[in-house]
């Protein structure tokens, strides 16, 4: 298939390389206001430029549309509407109603996804396959400044990759409470399912960088980095004691066998065998409504 890029940020530069590497797609045509920078991304890896977006939408048969958030509706509506195969980076769209109104344009038959990442991340693989009963999750996701996000808070940059693994993939469907503190830049939410709190917290003023879930059960604790794509899972204690006046505790340690790969490789290889079988993508945009959705009542808790 013929792929499509719409936007030439960071994002979507990488969407067009990923892209021109995939064995799946033939051609990488890739489309930006800014047609210098279209240029740039084209040159470096192989995509061939269109001066129009409907030059684009004509040629490419999957299209990523990698705009600034407020303009998802419009963006992905009209790609839609073209009867193009549509992956849309997260999230979905600024508002729930947005959300809602570009749902409501999608036909039948036509894949359209929203573009969750960290859904690909070996790292969420393994933790879905061994969690049983979490009794206890954490989240945190912290990052230095930067200078390209400008228009969103920190729940909307970065907690929304916790809460779609949070609340599509270890409590799915489940009834929810969510009470949350802090900033535009820092902020802090706690979800609970049931009786199983849920903590995520996400900063843009860290000076360190971090991608971590923590997850305890009754009989072993299951810890995450979504960086270095390590799980280890804890089995409790076997020994305790104390020697000389020192405690002491001896701890089962087992690292899971995690097949390292770029999280956004497999998330495009995914949406193009998607648009090409006609088959329903990972991130399915219902999700992505009910992320930005918990997005919306933590950013509620945060201004009241």
């Amino acid at each position: 298939m013929d792929a499509g890029v719409i936007g030439t940020g960071v994002m979507g530069r990488n969407h067009v390389r990923v892209y021109s590497e995939l064995k799946e797609v033939g051609t990488t045509y890739v489309y930006d206001l800014n047609t210098k920078a279209a240029e740039e991304v084209a040159a470096a890896t192989g995509a061939e430029v269109c001066r129009s977006m409907e030059e684009l939408l004509r040629k490419a048969e999957c299209v990523s549309v990698v705009v600034p958030t407020p303009y998802h509706l419009r963006t992905a509506g009209e790609v839609i509407a073209a009867g193009v195969h549509t992956l849309i980076e997260k999230p979905l769209c600024l508002t729930v109603r947005e959300c809602e109104e570009l749902i409501g344009q999608i036909p039948d038959g036509l894949a359209v996804g929203v573009g969750h990442i960290e859904r690909f991340n070996p790292v969420v693989t393994e933790v879905a396959r061994v969690v049983r009963d979490p009794i206890y999750v954490s989240f945190h996701r912290h990052n230095p400044a930067s200078a390209r996000v400008s228009g969103s808070s920190v729940v909307e940059d970065l907690m929304i990759h916790d809460i779609d693994v949070a609340f599509n993939v270890l409590f799915p469907g489940r009834e929810y409470t969510v009470h949350a503190s802090g900033t535009g830049d820092v902020a802090a939410a706690l979800a609970a399912f049931g009786r199983t709190p849920v903590y995520l917290s996400a900063s843009r003023k860290s000076s360190k960088k971090v991608r971590s879930v923590y997850i305890e059960e009754e009989d072993r604790t299951i810890e995450g980095d979504f960086m270095t794509q390590e799980v280890y899972v804890y089995r409790k204690p076997e020994a305790y004691g104390q020697e000389n006046g020192l405690y002491r505790q001896e701890n089962i340690i087992e690292k899971l066998l995690v097949n390292k790969v770029e999280p956004l490789k497999i998330e495009l290889s995914t949406f193009v065998r998607a648009a090409r079988d006609g088959k329903p993508f990972t991130v399915t945009p219902e999700q992505g409504l009910s992320n930005v959705r918990v997005c919306e009542a933590i950013s509620r808790s945060l201004a009241a």
